[in-house]
């Protein structure tokens, strides 16, 4: 059965709309590791719209499944990753002027910077995933740079609103996961995927963890994280 990995980002983006301490992201994490999540994601992005550096040396010292790092591949976020040790790092596309993350990494684009700082992060025992759209070539090229895992961009199927159109990129997503685990990584998924949609890739044999956190974080608005966990975990075990 596929993992759940919770991203409690959005709680932290509900706290800076007012610039106080509530709701805590850190609080957040434990409800969620109590009702089932596998593991914890943070963005820790360059302009901190949200998470911020106090939150992901808290989660460090409080989670008790595993802690995944969301981070763009620069410099001074590889020398947070080393100096924090988050359980693993996940690479992804960043810019000041989007709103969430838009796209896959490149890894065939900026294979030569990816692979240093890859090497550098497993150099620290650090696990490293890299956010990739489902397209063959940039799975080989996450292979080629040494990476543990890949998560695959499920944007695409889930803004699709025909069915044709919906299929097709469940294929792609498929495609792409069993060419990830014949090259022998690790196969992760998320971006998009609610309590609606997370059924058809859940259903897709091979996955080892789901990343979803803005569906999660709004459910829990209504009826708490707990309950809103739960039910989660529940369609991505199927």
């Amino acid at each position: 059965m596929a993992l759940l990995g919770v991203n409690v980002d959005h709680v932290a983006t509900i706290r800076q709309a007012r610039g106080g301490s509530e709701p805590d992201p850190v609080t957040a994490a434990a409800l969620a590791e109590l009702a089932g999540a596998s593991g914890i994601t943070v963005h820790l992005r360059e302009d901190r719209r949200h998470i911020q550096d106090r939150d992901v040396r808290l989660l460090r010292q409080t989670v008790q499944t595993r802690l995944n790092l969301e981070m763009a591949a620069t410099d001074e976020m590889v020398g947070i990753a080393l100096d924090i040790l988050p359980d693993s790092v996940t690479l992804v596309p960043e810019r000041r002027e989007e709103l969430t993350t838009e796209g896959g990494l490149d890894v065939c684009l900026h294979r030569n910077l990816i692979r240093r700082q890859v090497g550098l992060l497993k150099q620290g025992g650090i696990s490293v995933s890299l956010f990739i759209d489902p397209d063959i070539e940039q799975v080989k090229a996450a292979h080629r740079v040494g990476a543990d895992f890949i998560e695959i961009h499920t944007g695409a199927y889930c803004e699709a609103r025909a069915a044709d159109q919906q299929r097709r990129e469940l294929e792609k997503i498929e495609t792409a996961l069993r060419a990830g685990r014949k090259l022998g990584l690790g196969v992760n998924a998320g971006h998009g995927l609610n309590y609606q949609n997370v059924r058809a890739v859940a259903r897709m044999s091979g996955f080892h963890e789901f990343n979803i956190g803005h569906s999660i974080v709004s459910r829990a608005v209504l009826v708490g994280m707990e309950r809103a966990v739960r039910e989660m975990v529940a369609l991505v075990e199927g």
